[in-house]
């Protein structure tokens, strides 16, 4: 077997100009005023970029397929047939108010780096593809990371079908709804390895003038919905002392989301995302708040500490004020460690590109969670601007992203000729 890697062009190939040009046109699915990008899972504007996804691919040589749950591969062949797949994926679906590099930027840099193997005629033994998975965000259907998790085992078919969104539609209404599910059976195919790349989502990076974040893990989250059940009663013929206000008793109880977190610090982080109340009248009590809380910390320890420290200030709350409340979790992802011959592979790319790099564990959820349970797997990072995302405000380089897309390609190339088969 070859040790050695195919003379490429400097940067390996990738060509940042025509890289930046297809965020630029991906963003305009879904693009807001403000700059930024709402393309919520399996709505018209996802159909929209799915489509351009495809285009794009197939112009580059690659074949289309689409398993049962819309994640989408597109695959261009390899030298020796009957290889296991290295695949490249992220996700094209974005939260309500998102910006246009945040998930995008991995399967965009997979389109880079097709168009790199084609116009240099390097062609791999592995066949590569690839990868848009669906409902990565959890905007809109949760749990998060549904179609990695199906791929991966994780999830079943049946139960990501029939989640539902806040207008009632179930997720495999919305599939049909726009078309997007495929023929075959979601996860029906091996890989041989899986590498993601992302904007940073925080600021350790562009703080330290680091080009490239080699990462090492994810840390361990949790999502709940809480429920606090009270009376609605008139607001001004209800004396203080005779009220069950459900807002007070939530607003304490969030609060208490903070306080918890901080003192799990420096790694905790506790988070209240969503809120909704009733009846959300002036001049009545409220008698339910409905809120998210998300709980994260490298160490599942900790978060579970944290859980109980929350459920025991629940628990002491409804006593208080004389309410019901409710926690039920609804996402559980341990931490998990990446493969180390991957990271090692990105690595020594980093080094043969001469970027400056550090290790970092990713606060954020990424596909690579769960297909690492699967695949040896892992993920680059850039830096992006203030650390910001989830904003439309979102911001990077090219010159950034172009070397992530680099220093990806490097990593597959390596893990090509070198270590086959992976997974042994």
């Amino acid at each position: 077997m070859p040790n050695h890697q195919p003379n490429l062009p400097e940067n390996n190939g990738i060509d940042a100009d025509a890289l930046w040009h297809d965020l630029l046109e991906a963003a305009e699915f879904g693009a807001t005023a403000k700059g930024g990008v709402c393309r919520l899972t399996l709505t018209p504007e996802d159909r929209q970029v799915r489509d351009w996804f495809a285009r794009t691919c197939i112009s580059l040589g690659a074949t289309l397929s689409t398993d049962g749950m819309g994640n989408q591969f597109a695959r261009l062949e390899g030298r020796e047939p009957g290889l296991a797949p290295i695949a490249i994926g992220s996700h094209l679906d974005s939260p309500p108010s998102g910006g246009k590099f945040a998930g995008v930027v991995g399967a965009v840099a997979g389109i880079a780096i097709l168009r790199a193997l084609r116009e240099s005629g390097v062609r791999t033994r592995h066949p590569i593809e690839i990868v848009n998975w669906t409902n990565e965000e959890g905007a809109r259907f949760s749990p998060a990371m549904l179609g990695s998790g199906v791929f991966s085992g994780v999830f079943t078919s049946a139960f990501a079908l029939s989640r539902v969104d806040a207008s009632g539609t179930f997720f495999e209404e919305a599939l049909a709804t726009i078309e997007a599910a495929g023929s075959a059976a979601c996860g029906s195919h091996e890989l041989t390895a899986y590498l993601e790349l992302d904007i940073e989502q925080g600021p350790v990076l562009e703080a330290e003038r680091c080009a490239i974040g080699i990462v090492t893990g994810v840390q361990g989250m949790r999502w709940y919905e809480v429920t606090v059940s009270g009376r609605e009663t008139h607001a001004g013929t209800t004396p203080m002392t005779m009220r069950a206000d459900a807002l007070q008793a939530a607003a304490r109880l969030m609060a208490s989301v903070q306080e918890i977190a901080l003192n799990r610090a420096p790694h905790a982080v506790g988070t209240v995302g969503r809120v909704s109340l009733k009846p959300n009248n002036p001049n009545t009590v409220p008698g339910e708040v409905c809120f998210s809380v998300d709980l994260r910390d490298p160490n599942d320890a900790v978060v579970l500490a944290m859980e109980n420290s929350f459920r025991d200030r629940a628990a002491a709350l409804a006593r208080e004020y004389g309410v019901n409340i409710g926690i039920r979790e609804v996402w559980d992802l341990p931490a998990t460690q990446f493969d180390q011959r991957v990271i090692d592979a990105i690595a020594h790319a980093t080094r043969s590109l001469h970027l400056t790099a550090r290790e970092l564990i990713s606060g954020a959820g990424h596909d690579a969670v769960y297909l690492a349970r699967v695949v040896p797997s892992a993920m680059v990072f850039v830096p992006c601007a203030g650390g910001l995302s989830h904003n439309e405000a979102e911001s990077a380089t090219k010159e950034d992203i172009a070397a992530g897309a680099a220093v990806l390609m490097q990593s597959l190339l390596a893990i090509d000729v070198r270590l086959d088969p992976l997974t042994a």
